[in-house]
């Protein structure tokens, strides 16, 4: 069985880590941060349903 050639493992390691990291940027700006605002607006809101 042949074995690769170094720049064949370079290749591969580089394409590889292109896409890792590609992939990773994708999912990490995906997700769309709500603003304070809203948070304290759904805070309040809440608390004004639970009160007993």
């Amino acid at each position: 069985m042949p074995q690769m050639a170094p720049l064949g493992w370079l290749s591969l390691f580089i394409i590889f880590s292109i896409t890792f990291i590609l992939f990773s940027m994708m999912n990490y700006y995906s997700m769309i941060p709500k603003s304070p605002k809203s948070l304290i607006s759904q805070k309040s809101t809440k608390s004004l349903e639970w009160k007993w």
